[in-house]
C-alpha cells in the first residue's frame, strides 16, 4: 500500500506540537527517515531560547549529551579496525599508571590494571559513575548540578571521584553492566593517547569531515557560537544552566548537533561508512544496564515488554542522552530517528516519543 507522505508529515508534526506543555517539555525537534528515504521528515515545536523568545527551527542545534558515546565508540572501532587499538588489551597498555591507579578495588582485590578496553565501551568494567554515584556522606555531581553548582570536571578529577566510590562488580562479570560516564572518559583518554591528538581533532578528522557535518561540534563554554546557540535544556520548569559541565563532558557527552546531522551520522554508523559493518555483530553484545535498556558497544537496545503497551512494539538500537536526546534505528520499520525533548527530569519521555513517531508513520 502506498504511503501518503504528506499525511505522514502532518501526523508527525502534530505529534511534536502536542508535546509542548506536557511533562515540562518546552521545545522539541525530531527527524524521521526511512531506509529508502521515502519518508524524510524533520519537525519541531516550542521555544528554543526563552530569554530571546527564539522559536525552535528544524536546524536549531541541541546538546546530544550521551548520544556522543556512539561517536566515541565509532572512533574506537575505526582505530580497532586500523589495528591501533586492541579491544582485548588492558587499559594499562594505553593509559598512564597515575590515571588508573586504584580506580577499581572490589572486595579487597585491585582490578584496576585488569580492565579491558572492550569493557569500557560495553559498560562492563564495573567502574562507578563519577556523575550520579555519591561519595559517602556527600552529594553526587548530578545533585550539585541540579542545585545550580555548575563546574568543569576534567577527566583527572572525574577519575579521582571514581576512586572514592565503590565499584559495582569485578570487570567482565558475566551478564553484568553498569552505566558509568567514567568508562567513556577513559576511552577518550585512550583515543588521545593512541592518536596523539585531542578528542576535538579526532571528532573533526574521523566524523565531521568524512560525513560532511558542518553543524556538529564540541561545546566550549569559553567560546560559545553566538549565531548558533543550542536549544535550552530544562530541569523540570527551570532552564538547566550548566555550560561548564557540558563543556567538560567531551568523550562521554559533549557534542552539539542538529537532528538532520544526527541522521547522517546514524546512517553512516549502521551502513558501514565509519567502520566495517561486520563489527556491528560484536557491538551488539547486550547486557542489562537498567530496565528496560540493554547495553552493547556504545549502543543501547530498547524494547518495552508487552504489558507496558497494548500493541506489539518494535525494538530500537542507538543511544539516548540525559538531556532528552535520542538517536536510534528501528529495524523492523526500517526507520532512523533522532531529536530531543530537552528535559532532564523525564528520562522516559524520548523513548515514548519515539514509539509514537514510529506509529505515526503508518
Amino acid at each position: 500500500m502506498e504511503v501518503d507522505l504528506n499525511r505522514v508529515a502532518d501526523k508527525l508534526q502534530s505529534l511534536l506540537e502536542a508535546q509542548i506543555g506536557k511533562g515540562n517539555v518546552y521545545n522539541v525537534v525530531a527527524a524521521v527517515q526511512s531506509y529508502d528515504r521515502s519518508i524524510d521528515f524533520v519537525g519541531c515545536a516550542g521555544t528554543a531560547d526563552p530569554q530571546a523568545g527564539a522559536t525552535i527551527t528544524p536546524d536549531t542545534p541541541y546538546f546530544i549529551a550521551s548520544v556522543t558515546k556512539m561517536y566515541t565508540a565509532a572512533i574506537v572501532m575505526r582505530l580497532f579496525e586500523a589495528q591501533r587499538i586492541d579491544l582485548d588489551a588492558p587499559i594499562s597498555k594505553y593509559l598512564p599508571a597515575s590515571l588508573i591507579r586504584g580506580i577499581h578495588i572490589y572486595k579487597g582485590t585491585d582490578y584496576s590494571d585488569q580492565i579491558k578496553v572492550h569493557q569500557l565501551i560495553a559498560q562492563t568494567s564495573g567502574l562507578a559513575d563519577h556523575e550520579k554515584d555519591k561519595p559517602k556522606g556527600q552529594k553526587s555531581v548530578m545533585d550539585e548540578l541540579k542545585a545550580g553548582q555548575d563546574r568543569w570536571i576534567s577527566t583527572e578529577e572525574a577519575i579521582d571521584i571514581v576512586r572514592t566510590l565503590s565499584p559495582r562488580f569485578a570487570p567482565g562479570k558475566s551478564g553484568k553492566a553498569y552505566y558509568s560516564n567514567a568508562n567513556y572518559r577513559l576511552l577518550g583518554a585512550i583515543i588521545e593517547s593512541v592518536t596523539g591528538k585531542s578528542m576535538a581533532e579526532n571528532f573533526q578528522e574521523m566524523i565531521y569531515v568524512p560525513l560532511g557535518l558542518r553543524n556538529t561540534y564540541l561545546y566550549d563554554w569559553t567560546a560559545p557560537r553566538s549565531d548558533d546557540t543550542p536549544a535550552t535544556i530544562y530541569f523540570k520548569k527551570a532552564p538547566a544552566i550548566i555550560p561548564k559541565y557540558l563543556s567538560s563532558n567531551i568523550s562521554d557527552g559533549g557534542l552539539v548537533s542538529t537532528a538532520h546531522e544526527c541522521l547522517i551520522f546514524l546512517r553512516a554508523f549502521f551502513e558501514g561508512r565509519l567502520f566495517d559493518k561486520t563489527l556491528l555483530d560484536r557491538m551488539a553484545t547486550w547486557n542489562s544496564v537498567f530496565f528496560p535498556l540493554r547495553y552493547g558497544y556504545g549502543l543501547m537496545y530498547f524494547k518495552l515488554p508487552r504489558f507496558f503497551w497494548p500493541l506489539p512494539l518494535p525494538e530500537f538500537i542507538g543511544h539516548s542522552g540525559s538531556t532528552g536526546s535520542f538517536a536510534f534505528i528501528c529495524p523492523s520499520r526500517s526507520l532512523y530517528l533522532a531529536g530531543t525533548v530537552n528535559q532532564v527530569a523525564s528520562p522516559s519521555k524520548p523513548f515514548f516519543l519515539m514509539i509514537n513517531l514510529v506509529r505515526a508513520t503508518g
